[in-house]
């Protein structure tokens, strides 16, 4: 498995708007919906080991998010015809698997992965109401076939920071996970 970073773009970045399908209901689920809101963006995808380890506490970060008025949204980037693992009817069996209570979005075309200049699996953005970058990086410090608790601290403390009206930490580790598996020849500038 390779190890990928986070490319850490610059805080205080606008969210790029979405407008993608959610496989489980087959509605389009777009980023204006969430006017507003706390807005976490996590780019996963079905395959990866290192979303498979963070996973199941991943929804419960989500769960705790959501109840304090925060919006939890995955998106899923891989290509899946060269990656049938993370098909849209693989996600849908990863939401039902862990338990996932918010949108995990298909981004077909790989053209949400370049706007938010994701990376790798897991990609985390943090953003505040008005949808300005607030944190990006890790989840925690667990990764497969360390001995670290999986945890979901640096996200999670990152969104406690962020609903108590705190600044935002700027100490901010780099997610680390398996590259975005891009179609050939769309692979991005900034990747790599």
């Amino acid at each position: 498995m390779s190890r990928t970073p986070s490319v850490m773009i610059e805080l205080g970045t606008q969210a790029p708007a979405f407008d993608l399908l959610e496989p489980k209901t087959g509605n389009k689920v777009a980023l204006n919906s969430f006017a507003n809101k706390p807005l976490a963006v996590v780019f996963i995808c079905n395959h990866c080991p290192y979303v498979k380890h963070i996973a199941e506490k991943m929804a419960e970060v989500a769960a705790r998010f959501q109840a304090n008025g925060g919006v939890f949204v995955a998106i899923n980037s891989n290509d899946a015809a060269n990656y049938p693992d993370d098909s849209p009817e693989k996600m849908v069996d990863m939401i039902n698997e862990y338990g996932f209570n918010f949108p995990y979005l298909f981004d077909e075309t790989q053209e949400i992965a370049h706007a938010y200049q994701a990376a790798c699996t897991p990609d985390l953005y943090l953003f505040d109401s008005e949808h300005r970058l607030y944190y990006r990086g890790q989840f925690d410090s667990a990764r497969p076939h360390n001995e670290e608790a999986v945890t979901g601290a640096d996200l999670e403390g990152a969104m406690i920071s962020l609903i108590s009206g705190k600044a935002a930490s700027k100490e901010q580790l780099p997610s680390l996970g398996c590259n975005v598996k891009w179609r050939e020849g769309n692979e991005p500038e900034y990747f790599g």
